[in-house]
C-alpha cells in the first residue's frame, strides 16, 4: 500500500512539474533582425486537376522578425515585431500575357497606397511558451490587411515538444498536435475541430449533401532555436455528394525561409508586454488573433425587384420542366437570402398571379427571418381563394434544407388560429411533423416548440374521434419518425378503419428495423396472419412488408410462406411475386427467405404455382459511382381485377447513406358495384373510394382523394375526362450549402452549393365500363439544376470557380386493366423520356478596377429513353392487352 503511495506521489508531482513548465516555442536572438521571405498562395480548382491549372494568385513579401521585449523570469515569453515590406502579386501559376490578369499592374495600383501602407506598418506578436497570446496592430486598418497579418504571424505559433493541444490562431480555436523529430516540428491541424464566429449551414441529408475534407500540415525547420523555415499546406474538398464530377477544392500553401540575419534593435524595458507595445504607438491594441469577418462587396448588383423581372418568365408553370426553372430559383434565392422584408413584400405583391406560387417556393425556401417574417404577413390563412399560395408555402417549409425553431413555431401559431380550408389545416399538422424530424437531426429535439409540438402530435390521435383529423395527426407522426410514436402505430395499425392500419404500417416500415421490438412484430404478424379478425387486403399487404424489412426471423418468413394458398387469390399473386422480387434482388431478408425454402412443406409447386394478375418488382434506375437510384413497382388487385393498391418507390443510395426520393400509392376501394362483382373477404362495406398519397424526399403530403362516396363517384365518373390531377407541383431546394473557409494564411474562401429541382407529379384513374377497362397513371416531369461557387475575395482581387448541372427528365407510369374475363389482362409500362444532361464550369479570375479572365468549359450528354424492364409475365399480358401494336 505504501509503494502505491509513493507512486500517486511521484505522479502528480511529475504532472505538476509538466504543467508549470509549459511548452517550449521558439526562442529569437536578443538584439537581432531576422530577414525571411514570406509566400501565400491560393488556388481554386476542379477535384480532377484540369490542364489549365485552376484560378488563384500568389502574394510574396520580405518579413523581418526581431525581439522587442523579454520576460526577465521566463525566457519563452516574447514581444516580437514583424515588417512586411517589399510586397508582389503574381498568378498562381504560368499564364500567358493574354491570360494574366496581372499583367501590367503594379502593387500600388493594386492593393491603393492606404492599403499598402497599412500592410507595410509594423505589428506584434506576444509569444509564451510558443503560443499566441496577443496579436497588436490597428484597428483602423482594414479587415483583410490585419487578417493577412495574422496569417504571418499564424507562423510563430509552434512548440518543441510531441503532443496535442487546442490553440488559437487565425483559422480560430483548434485542436492541434505536435511531432518533434531532431531540428523538425510537424503541426497537424484538425480542421474539423475548429471553432469561429462565422458559421454556415447545410442540408442535413447525405445523400443530397456536400461533404467537406480538410487537410493542414505546417512542417518547421529550426536553427539555433529558432525557425529557419516553415512550409504550411492546406486543403479543402468540396463534395457534392449526388454528382462528383461538380465537386471543388481549395488549396493555399505558405512558405516563411530564413534568408538571414543581421544586428536589431535592442530589447525594451518593462515588465508587460502591452505597455511596450503602447509605448512604441499609442494607436496599436490588442485586436485578437482569430480572423475578423470581411464584409461582402457587390458593385452594380442588381436589387430584387429588378432581378425579380429578368427571371419572372422564366419561372411561369410552362416553362417548369426545363432546366431554365430551377437554375432562376437558385439565382432568386441568393438575390432574396440579401433583401430586406419591405424589399421581398414589394415583389411578392407585384408578381403575376400565375408565376406567384413559384416566387413563394423561393421566398420560403431563402429561410431568412426576412423572408418568412414577409411570408407570413403576406399569406392569408381565412382567405380561400389563397389555398394554392399556401400550401406551397407549406411544402416548402416541408423541404426546408436548414430550418430554424422558428420556422416550427409560426407553423404551430398559424395551425392554432383560424383556417378556412381543411385541406391547408392538415397540411400545416402535417408539415409541423417533418420540421420535427429536421430539427431533432439537428440536434433540436429539446427546443421549447419542438416540445410543444411533439406532445400536441403525439397526443393528437387519442383526442379527436374526427376520422380526418386522425389521419391528420398519424401522417403528422409519420414524417416526424420520433421513437416515442412506434406504440401509438403499433395501437392503431390493428384498427377497424382501414386507412389507419395503412398509414400506421406503411410508417413502421420507415423506421430502423433495430427499432422494432417483439410486441410491435407480434402485432404486425397478427394483422398479416388475422389471427384476431378479419383485414382488408391492402392492410394484410402492408404488414407483409414491414415484416420482410425488419430483419425477419425464420419462423416470422415461414410462417409467411405457408400462407400462401391460403390467401385471397389476387393476394397469393402478390406475396408470391415479392418474395421472388426480395430474392432477385438479394434484399436483406433474402437469406432467411432461402432458409426457410429448403423446407418441402413450405417451398412447393403447389404453392408457388398460384396465378393473379398482381406483382411486386424491384430495379435499378441508374448506377454510377456517387448514387445508385431504384425504382420498386407493387400492384395488387381485388379478385373482380379493380385495382386495389398501386405503389410506385424510388430510392436514391450514397455511400451507404439511403433517400426515398419518391413514393406515389393510388388506392381504390369499394368498386366492384361498377361492375357487379363480388367483393373480397373482409372488404364487403367498404366505401366507394380513390386517391393517391404521395412523399417527396422523405417528406409525406397531404393524400389527395379522387372521389369518395357512391354519388361522388357516378359524378366523376361522367365528368372524367382523362385529364391527370396534380399532386405536387413547384420548386424545391434540394441542396444547400454555405459556409466561409477561414484559411490558415488568413484568406477566405466562401462556398455556396445548391441544388433545385422543378417538378410536377399528377395522377390519375379512368374506368370504362362500355369496354370494362381501367387505366390508372402516375406522371412526373421535373428539371434539375445544382450549381456551386467557389471563391477567395480580397477585396481587391478575386479568384474562384462556377460548376454546375442540369437534366430534364419525364417518367411516366401506366397500369391498364381488361377486366372482361378472369384471370383479367395487365399491362404495367414506366417509360423515361430521353434526357439530357449538360454540364458547366466556370474559372474566373478579377481585380477591383474591373479587370477580369474568365475561361469556360462545357460538356452535353444526350441520355436516351427507355422502358424500364418488368417480369416476363408483364410483357406477355402486355401483348395481348395492345396486340401486334405492343
Amino acid at each position: 500500500m505504501s509503494t502505491f503511495v509513493v507512486f500517486l506521489l511521484c505522479a502528480a508531482s511529475c504532472v505538476s512539474a509538466s504543467a508549470s513548465g509549459g511548452a517550449r516555442g521558439p526562442q529569437l536572438n536578443d538584439n537581432q533582425l531576422y530577414k525571411f521571405s514570406y509566400t501565400t498562395e491560393v488556388l481554386v480548382d476542379r477535384v480532377r486537376r484540369s490542364k489549365e491549372g485552376g484560378a488563384g494568385f500568389k502574394i510574396s513579401s520580405d518579413v523581418d522578425v526581431s525581439l522587442m521585449w523579454r520576460d526577465p523570469s521566463n525566457k519563452d515569453e516574447q514581444l516580437i515585431q514583424l515588417k512586411i515590406s517589399n510586397v508582389r502579386a503574381d498568378p498562381v501559376s504560368q499564364r500567358s500575357l493574354k491570360k494574366n490578369v496581372l499583367h501590367g499592374t503594379s502593387i500600388e495600383s493594386l492593393l491603393g497606397q492606404s492599403r499598402l501602407a497599412a500592410l507595410t506598418k509594423p505589428f506584434f506578436v506576444h509569444l509564451k511558451n510558443g503560443k499566441v497570446k496577443a496579436f497588436y496592430s490597428y484597428w483602423a486598418e482594414p479587415a483583410i490587411i490585419k487578417n493577412l497579418k495574422r496569417g504571418v504571424s499564424s507562423l510563430l505559433q509552434m512548440q518543441l515538444n510531441t503532443g496535442k493541444v487546442i490553440e488559437n490562431d487565425v483559422s480560430g480555436r483548434c485542436t492541434v498536435s505536435y511531432k518533434a523529430e531532431d531540428n523538425q516540428v510537424t503541426r497537424t491541424k484538425y480542421l474539423e475541430s475548429c471553432k469561429t464566429a462565422e458559421t454556415g449551414f447545410t442540408t442535413h441529408s447525405q445523400v443530397l449533401g456536400v461533404g467537406r475534407k480538410s487537410s493542414s500540415v505546417t512542417v518547421f525547420t529550426l536553427q539555433d532555436g529558432f525557425i529557419r523555415s516553415a512550409v504550411a499546406e492546406e486543403k479543402h474538398w468540396l463534395i457534392v455528394n449526388a454528382h462528383r464530377s461538380s465537386s471543388a477544392r481549395v488549396v493555399s500553401r505558405q512558405t516563411f525561409t530564413l534568408v538571414g540575419t543581421e544586428a536589431g534593435p535592442l530589447e525594451a524595458a518593462g515588465k508587460d508586454p502591452s505597455i511596450v507595445v503602447k509605448s512604441i504607438d499609442a494607436k496599436l491594441a490588442a485586436v485578437g488573433i482569430t480572423a475578423e469577418k470581411m464584409k461582402s462587396r457587390c458593385k452594380n448588383c442588381p436589387s430584387l425587384s429588378e432581378h425579380w423581372q429578368g427571371l419572372q418568365k422564366k419561372l411561369e408553370p410552362g416553362n417548369l420542366s426545363k432546366a431554365t426553372a430551377p437554375r432562376s430559383f437558385l439565382a432568386l434565392i441568393q438575390s432574396i437570402r440579401k433583401a430586406s422584408k419591405d424589399e421581398i413584400l414589394k415583389v411578392l405583391k407585384s408578381a403575376s398571379k400565375t408565376a406567384l406560387p413559384q416566387l413563394v417556393d423561393a421566398v420560403t425556401s431563402s429561410q431568412t427571418t426576412e423572408s418568412l417574417d414577409a411570408m407570413l404577413q403576406f399569406l392569408n390563412f381565412t382567405d380561400a381563394k389563397g389555398v394554392v399560395l399556401q400550401e406551397r408555402f407549406l411544402y416548402a417549409c416541408g423541404f426546408a434544407s436548414h430550418p430554424n425553431e422558428r420556422m416550427l413555431k409560426s407553423l404551430l401559431e398559424i395551425s392554432k388560429g383560424k383556417i378556412v380550408s381543411t385541406d391547408i389545416k392538415e397540411s400545416v399538422v402535417i408539415i409541423m411533423g417533418a420540421l420535427v424530424h429536421k430539427l431533432c437531426q439537428k440536434g433540436g429535439c429539446n427546443l421549447p416548440t419542438v416540445v410543444q409540438v411533439k406532445k400536441m402530435i403525439l397526443e393528437g390521435p387519442d383526442s379527436t374521434q374526427d376520422e380526418s383529423e386522425v389521419q391528420m395527426f398519424l401522417l403528422a407522426l409519420k414524417n416526424s419518425l420520433l421513437p416515442e410514436a412506434i406504440p401509438i402505430f403499433t395501437k392503431y395499425a390493428e384498427s377497424e378503419v382501414g386507412a389507419y392500419s395503412t398509414i400506421s404500417l406503411t410508417s413502421l416500415q420507415r423506421y430502423d428495423a433495430a427499432l422494432m421490438t417483439a410486441e410491435v412484430k407480434q402485432t404486425v404478424n397478427r394483422i398479416y396472419h388475422q389471427n384476431r379478425r378479419i383485414y382488408e387486403k391492402n392492410v394484410r399487404a402492408a404488414a407483409a412488408d414491414v415484416i420482410l424489412s425488419s430483419n425477419p426471423s425464420y419462423i416470422e418468413v415461414k410462417n409467411l410462406l405457408l400462407s400462401i394458398g391460403h390467401l385471397p387469390h389476387e393476394m397469393n399473386k402478390y406475396m408470391l411475386s415479392k418474395i421472388q422480387d426480395i430474392l432477385r434482388f438479394h434484399m436483406p431478408a433474402s437469406q432467411v427467405l432461402r432458409q426457410a425454402m429448403q423446407d418441402v412443406i413450405a417451398h412447393n409447386y403447389d404453392r408457388f404455382s398460384k396465378f393473379g394478375s398482381s406483382s411486386a418488382f424491384s430495379g435499378f434506375m441508374a448506377q454510377s459511382a456517387d448514387v445508385t437510384s431504384t425504382y420498386s413497382l407493387d400492384i395488387l388487385y381485388s379478385g373482380s381485377g379493380i385495382l386495389r393498391r398501386s405503389n410506385m418507390n424510388i430510392y436514391g443510395a450514397s455511400k451507404g447513406a439511403m433517400l426515398h426520393g419518391l413514393q406515389v400509392a393510388i388506392e381504390a376501394q369499394g368498386l366492384e358495384s361498377l361492375i357487379a362483382a363480388t367483393p373480397d373477404e373482409g372488404e364487403e362495406d367498404l366505401e366507394s373510394f380513390a386517391g393517391m398519397s404521395a412523399l417527396l424526399f422523405d417528406v409525406q403530403l397531404r393524400p389527395v382523394t379522387f372521389f369518395k362516396g357512391y354519388s361522388d363517384l357516378m359524378s366523376k365518373m361522367f365528368s372524367m375526362t382523362g385529364e391527370p390531377m396534380n399532386v405536387v407541383k413547384g420548386l424545391i431546394l434540394l441542396t444547400d450549402h454555405s459556409e466561409v473557409i477561414q484559411l490558415q494564411s488568413g484568406l477566405k474562401a466562401s462556398a455556396e452549393f445548391q441544388g433545385g429541382l422543378a417538378i410536377d407529379i399528377s395522377g390519375g384513374m379512368e374506368i370504362s365500363l362500355w369496354y370494362r377497362e381501367s387505366k390508372t397513371s402516375v406522371n412526373n416531369r421535373g428539371a434539375l439544376v445544382v450549381s456551386g461557387n467557389v471563391t477567395v475575395d480580397m477585396d481587391f482581387m478575386s479568384a474562384g470557380l462556377e460548376v454546375s448541372f442540369e437534366t430534364e427528365a419525364a417518367l411516366d407510369f401506366i397500369t391498364t386493366v381488361q377486366f372482361s374475363e378472369y384471370p383479367f389482362l395487365v399491362c404495367m409500362q414506366m417509360d423515361k423520356t430521353t434526357f439530357p444532361v449538360r454540364e458547366y464550369a466556370k474559372k474566373h479570375e478579377s481585380l477591383s478596377s474591373g479587370k477580369s479572365v474568365v475561361s469556360r468549359k462545357s460538356r452535353k450528354l444526350l441520355i436516351p429513353g427507355s422502358e424500364f424492364p418488368l417480369h416476363q409475365e408483364n410483357s406477355n399480358m402486355c401483348k395481348k392487352v395492345f396486340g401486334s401494336s405492343w
